[in-house]
């Protein structure tokens, strides 16, 4: 398809997977100017993506929204008329968005690369499969661009195109809630309780006071899934050197002072989340605490590499040091007998040792 009128892009979840998508959005507009381009994306993450250039159209799916939201996205869909859909996310949902959307071709990665195979009937137009030792989310991304957008740039653009105002506003956030006392701040967003790969709320502890101890500033960031969780650290830190961001909202605005973070070298601390891809993608030097997951799948990227640099930010990744024999996993809730002890085994020095490893 040398000339698309209309190209539907299909990433409907989650907030890093999005983050990924952002590649190929990036590479479908500039291999495409001409194209009207449409995101089919869940309600809860289109915030981050609806002001992009060259977005003519977003397309929200309500996913508790049951028969009638598919309805909807079915008309919405079917309004747009794209031509040509490129799905991102290679599993039965967004298989169902593709064919509903009409397009007569319709591409996505390949077989082997889908979260469930069985859906991968519905493209017609298939990427090449990955070859080893490729296996990371953001070069399955990248496979899908060399095949749909042939010549793009390399490495993809990942960034969420914020505007000059936007920037401001995040140093100007970032600067309110900065510790007004302590050394070079570094930045810890809190993990979802209850989440297989999340860091327990002792450990979070023991690293805000073990960083205190060496004379670094705090700034603890919890999104709505983590308020809880940072109301609680929040009353047990003391407030030199440590300053909170509780119940954080708007994925612009945190991807704006990500970025203002990033561009005065500072370092963020997370579990595997959409916000630690949100800040790598950013810029934003992140060491990762990493459990079930399989870093060289899912880290921040690029993989965690040698001191920081402009075009490197030399992420790290850290991981309990005595692991089960059972990680990584993909499982979404752990089934060792202990628990999630590959999380449990991660300790606060071994995260000082990263920081300081990457200094």
């Amino acid at each position: 398809m040398l000339d698309p009128r209309r190209i539907l892009l299909v990433r409907l979840s989650h907030l890093g997977d999005v983050v990924h998508a952002l590649g190929v959005f990036h590479a479908l507009h500039a291999a495409y100017p001409a194209a009207e381009i449409g995101w089919a994306i869940q309600r809860e993450f289109a915030e981050l993506v609806t002001p992009l250039p060259g977005l003519a159209r977003v397309l929200c799916f309500d996913r508790r929204g049951g028969p009638a939201a598919w309805l909807r996205l079915r008309r919405e869909l079917r309004a747009f008329g794209a031509e040509w859909s490129v799905d991102a996310q290679g599993n039965a949902k967004s298989a169902l968005v593709a064919r509903l959307c009409g397009a007569p071709r319709r591409s996505a990665p390949a077989r082997a690369d889908w979260q469930e195979p069985w859906a991968a009937w519905s493209a017609n137009d298939r990427a090449p499969a990955l070859r080893p030792p490729a296996r990371h989310a953001l070069e399955r991304m990248a496979q899908l661009v060399a095949h749909v957008a042939p010549g793009s740039a390399l490495p993809l653009r990942l960034d969420a195109a914020l505007g000059p105002a936007e920037q401001e506003a995040g140093e100007r956030a970032l600067d309110e809630r900065l510790p007004e006392r302590g050394g070079r701040t570094v930045l810890l967003h809190l993990s979802t309780p209850g989440d297989v790969r999340g860091w327990a709320l002792e450990r979070w502890l023991g690293l805000v006071e073990a960083l205190r101890a060496r004379g670094r500033g705090v700034l603890v960031l919890s999104g709505p899934s983590e308020a809880e969780l940072g109301q609680e650290l929040a009353r047990r830190t003391p407030r030199a050197g440590v300053a909170h961001w509780i119940g954080q909202r708007g994925l612009r605005e945190l991807t704006a002072v990500l970025a203002a973070a990033a561009r005065r070298g500072l370092v963020l601390v997370a579990c595997d989340s959409g916000p630690m891809h949100l800040a790598a993608a950013h810029g934003l030097a992140v060491v990762a605490l990493e459990g079930p997951q399989d870093a060289a799948r899912t880290g921040p990227w690029p993989l965690a590499g040698p001191v920081s640099s402009r075009e490197t930010p030399g992420h790290r990744v850290v991981r309990a040091r005595e692991e089960p024999p059972c990680a990584p996993c993909l499982a979404r809730r752990c089934r060792h007998p202990a628990g999630p002890v590959c999380m449990h085994g991660i300790e606060p020095e071994h995260v000082l040792a990263a920081l300081a490893a990457r200094e």
